[in-house]
């Protein structure tokens, strides 16, 4: 399984475009005037078909061959856990001033004019 990412094949990335590509066709489509609008429901059915062969034909087994995988050992992971936790505390504080500069900015009323 050499062809791997985060433990998916390319399949998945296959189906997800597919799909992200017919969502997005639907919603552009789904604004258009006349007979244009239903052209979504061809671009959705479609989507369907290449799903379902993608799915029930697959091309490799659903058994990979035994083969010996390289152990890769990640030699920076103490300092790639404090690189991380620093950004998380950065964050948060921008959020945090975010929040009280701009959505806890103080609005004053005006004064009334009195004759």
């Amino acid at each position: 399984m050499a062809s791997t990412v985060l433990g998916v094949g390319t399949g998945v990335f296959i189906l997800a475009v597919i799909w992200v590509v017919t969502l997005l066709l639907c919603v552009l489509l789904s604004r258009a005037s006349g007979a244009t609008r239903f052209l979504s429901v061809v671009f959705f059915l479609l989507a369907l078909i290449v799903t379902l062969i993608l799915v029930f034909f697959p091309r490799a087994s659903e058994t990979s061959t035994q083969q010996k995988e390289v152990q890769i050992v990640d030699t920076f992971f103490i300092g790639r856990y404090v690189l991380l936790s620093v950004m998380s505390v950065i964050f948060l504080a921008s959020v945090f001033l975010s929040v009280v500069y701009y959505v806890l900015e103080p609005v004053y009323a005006k004064p009334l004019r009195s004759r």
